[in-house]
């Protein structure tokens, strides 16, 4: 039986280019899957702008046996926090990389103060929506702004 190691850890600059293939591949997915068009600000960010997030957000990259599989990040506002750019590579999903990633951002933003956490989904993936809903979020609002219902989610912490 194979061994892993798993590993998530605040990122560095240097992983911008690990953190934008990981991103290609979950948001690719993404738009597939919920017949989406076009492009995703998620697909065209550059490296440079993935630095500036490293520098002036909370990033974290979650690795296994050294190859990096999962990213997410958070803006805080006040005692609010925005999640995006929540991705797993494909070949790892259902395995837990998700699940820990918010797991860690849960303490992260407890250990801050926040209150109120929010991101944002395509209320059609119904998979994602269900993580979501799993992890203790509810769909607070939908919107069209983006042609397509999109569903601002919120979970609250005590």
């Amino acid at each position: 039986m194979p061994v892993y190691s798993f590993t998530v850890k605040k990122a560095l600059p240097e992983d911008a280019g690990d953190i934008k293939a990981i991103l290609n591949e979950a948001f690719t997915k993404y738009m597939k899957d919920t017949g989406l068009t076009g492009s995703m600000e998620a697909l065209e960010e550059t490296r440079e702008q993935i630095v500036q997030a490293i520098e002036n957000m909370e990033v974290f990259i979650a690795h296994v046996n050294g190859v990096p599989v999962g990213t997410i990040r958070f803006e805080q506002e006040g005692d609010e926090a925005h999640i995006s750019r929540f991705g797993v590579r494909l070949d790892y999903h259902n395995i837990g990389i998700g699940k820990s990633l918010m797991n860690l951002v849960d303490a992260e933003m407890k250990a801050l103060g926040i209150k109120k956490a929010y991101l944002y989904s395509a209320s059609a993936y119904t998979d994602l929506i269900r993580f979501y809903y799993s992890r203790g979020f509810y769909i607070e609002s939908t919107s069209m702004e983006r042609g397509y219902v999109r569903a601002k989610l919120v979970k609250e912490f005590k």
